[in-house]
């Protein structure tokens, strides 16, 4: 039996049964897939960098909630595209059940990461399975945007952290330089009056960029039409956390030079990163209204004059 959704209506009263099995699919999963689902969560919840996973599924779901009427209704099977995620699925699986026998050639970090990969691959082979490659292309983004469901690895962590770092030692230092604060550099040491402060991995704030990048990603998905808009609304993340980064070292550095050593143990910098991550918010959101009033500007119908009208017009613009 194939149910409709009823136009006007808000709400899904009926799915398609192929989009049904495709959801019963997604629980049959779920369940085999328990055991490193829980450790998944249990993992991100006390996780510095992944608290952020426990919110991507219901986001992805969201996303095809609110775009589900434009997206396709005519399902048809593509085994052929399915291939390729399940193959990378089972991949992932044998790794992380060879990592599990061994126990020690990778962290359990990536172990999860390996797991939580095969998973979403799985999900993507059912989708192309049960929904076809018509439905996928329509709703590539939301797919897609389940690998951030997947822990980074601590490798790339790792690099990710220390090229935020040595970035935002190189802003603080010409920050510095713009208050007239003086100072000492030897590496990512500052040596000011009073005081030295060492800009360790802690203070890369890779956290707060990657939910920056993010947050810009389903800004540009849900605002924005424009290839190249949203590619800059992406790319502006990068300086935007790198100056956040900087800026929240010279304000903590000029806090302790002022007011004394004591700042460093202060909640601005134990727990100031939310503050910070607001503060950067609102540049992100002012280069989205930005892009998003050209778009709305470039779409703007041109009135044709013509007639007695047409005539008229040079006139009345003189």
């Amino acid at each position: 039996m194939v149910a409709s959704v009823e136009s006007g209506a808000n709400s899904l009263t009926w799915l398609p049964r192929r989009f049904l099995l495709f959801v019963l699919f997604i629980a049959a999963l779920t369940a085999a897939f328990a055991v490193p689902l829980r450790q998944l969560v249990r993992h991100a919840a006390h996780s510095n960098l992944h608290s952020y996973i426990l919110l991507v599924p219901f986001v992805s779901a969201y996303l095809v909630y609110v775009h589900w009427r434009q997206l396709p209704r005519g399902y048809s099977a593509a085994p052929g595209w399915a291939l390729f995620p399940a193959a990378l699925g089972l991949v992932n699986l044998a790794l992380a059940w060879r990592s599990g026998l061994l126990k020690g050639p990778i962290s359990y970090n990536d172990h999860l990461s390996l797991l939580a990969l095969a998973f979403v691959c799985f999900i993507g082979a059912g989708a192309f399975l049960f929904l076809g490659s018509k439905w996928m292309r329509a709703a590539a983004f939301p797919i897609a945007f389940l690998i951030f469901f997947v822990p980074l690895p601590d490798a790339a962590a790792d690099y990710l952290e220390n090229a935020s770092k040595l970035a935002s030692t190189e802003v603080a230092n010409a920050l510095f330089a713009l208050t007239g604060t003086p100072v000492l550099r030897e590496g990512t040491v500052f040596q000011l009056p009073g005081i030295v402060v060492e800009v360790a991995k802690e203070c890369s704030g890779i956290r707060s960029s990657l939910v920056l990048f993010i947050t810009s990603l389903l800004a540009s998905y849900l605002f924005l039409r424009s290839p190249w808009r949203r590619a800059a609304l992406v790319a502006a993340v990068i300086p935007l956390g790198i100056i956040r980064n900087g800026f929240r070292i010279l304000t903590i550095a000029l806090l302790c030079v002022h007011f004394g050593p004591h700042m460093i143990n202060t909640p601005i910098h134990r727990r100031g990163g939310p503050i910070f991550f607001v503060a950067s918010l609102v540049p992100l959101f002012l280069l989205l209204w930005w892009l998003r009033r050209g778009e709305v500007r470039d779409h703007v119908p041109q009135k044709i004059v013509s007639g007695p009208a047409a005539e008229k017009a040079p006139a009345e613009l003189q």
